[in-house]
């Protein structure tokens, strides 16, 4: 019989892998790692996130990354933008092809019918030789002469999000800075091409182990949803005599990493505030750890929401550099007054030191 972990104690685990148990004392870098990336289509949401995760962040210290090649932000798990390292972009990239081009296709399949993907790669890669950085757009409309029907943005997007690595440059994701999309192959950007695909699939054993070090106890469906990979059940059966192995409350059954913290779930879980779309929430496909069921959808929807004991309790918003907080539940004055110091703490964050005003409004 395997020891069966009730949802407190997966959310107080899930809390402790995410950072959002206590405050960590990383380098943002290290921090960056350890989260396997962040998700970052809105452009100055991964902010919020390290912020709410890390002692005294500083945005300039994720600017610098960027600006120096050391953190990019790419397409990769589930085909939406990432922030991650260079080192796990260039070492992962390869394993991610096949799935982001299958979406791309998924998406496009009537439009991109006819079309010959490794002559349109080579012709996509010839025009950005230039070192030109351009958005999706641009490229697609420098191609489209020897492909007029599938339209600009199915030609960009499978340029782009599947047949060529590449980056989005700064200044686009810099702190309180608005730019647009611009791109370049990440072997211009980065010096080299990702490395080529592992026939062993020592990546995906890397993949496995690296999302139960940040979301784990966790079934291999939630790693299929964090990842977007269908392909992993070998990774897994590779390293399965490695792990611990529970079961839910529904019987299904959780790997673990042995020295991976799982915390007791009677430990204080303090108030966090997430950005859109973090992955505490979306790297799961059972969310109830961290969701009720009837809130599933406001992180789909990029609503920000605020862990209240651990679990989503109220969504957030900025209104005239005020914090303003719309419970999904009746509170408690305990509850309201933490909500509200925390709050206040956001504001200063995102105003740099302008505002210190929150508002929580009633249920």
């Amino acid at each position: 019989m395997h020891h069966v972990l009730d949802a407190r104690a997966l959310n107080r685990a899930t809390l402790a892998r995410q950072l959002l148990l206590e405050r960590a004392g990383l380098p943002v870098l290290d921090a960056v790692a350890h989260l396997g990336g962040l998700q970052a289509q809105e452009p100055q949401e991964p902010f919020t996130g390290l912020w709410s995760r890390l002692r005294a962040f500083d945005p300039a210290a994720l600017d610098a990354l960027l600006t120096g090649r050391r953190v990019v932000r790419t397409h990769l798990m589930r085909r939406t933008v990432h922030l991650l390292t260079a080192v796990d972009v260039l070492a992962w990239r390869s394993r991610f092809d096949t799935m982001l081009r299958q979406r791309v296709v998924g998406t496009y399949r009537r439009e991109l019918a006819g079309v010959d993907f490794a002559e349109l790669a080579a012709t996509g890669r010839a025009v950005l030789a230039d070192g030109e950085p351009r958005s999706m757009g641009e490229l697609a409309r420098a191609v489209a002469d020897r492909w007029p029907a599938p339209g600009p943005r199915p030609l960009g997007e499978l340029l782009i999000a599947a047949l060529i690595p590449s980056a989005q440059l700064p200044p686009r994701g810099l702190w309180r800075t608005k730019a647009g999309v611009r791109n370049l192959p990440l072997a211009t950007w980065l010096g080299r091409d990702p490395d080529p695909l592992d026939p062993d699939d020592g990546v995906g054993r890397t993949l496995v182990r690296r999302y139960l070090a940040a979301f784990g106890p966790a079934a291999t469906a939630d790693l299929r949803a964090w990842s977007g990979l269908a392909g992993l059940p070998a990774a897994v059966k590779a390293v399965r005599e490695e792990l611990l192995v529970f079961r839910d409350e529904r019987g299904r059954e959780l790997l673990d990493l042995p020295e991976a913290p799982r915390p007791d779930p009677d430990t204080m879980a303090p108030v966090r505030f997430l950005p859109a779309f973090d992955n505490a929430i979306l790297g799961y496909d059972d969310r109830s750890r961290i969701i009720d069921d009837a809130h599933r959808g406001l992180s789909v929807a990029g609503e920000r929401v605020v862990l209240v004991d651990g679990r989503v309790s109220a969504t957030w918003t900025t209104e005239n550099d005020t914090v303003v907080v719309r419970p999904l539940r009746r509170l408690t004055g305990a509850e309201r007054e933490e909500l509200a110091a925390e709050g206040s703490e956001l504001a200063g964050f995102l105003s740099d030191g302008e505002s210190a005003c929150v508002r929580v409004e009633t249920t």
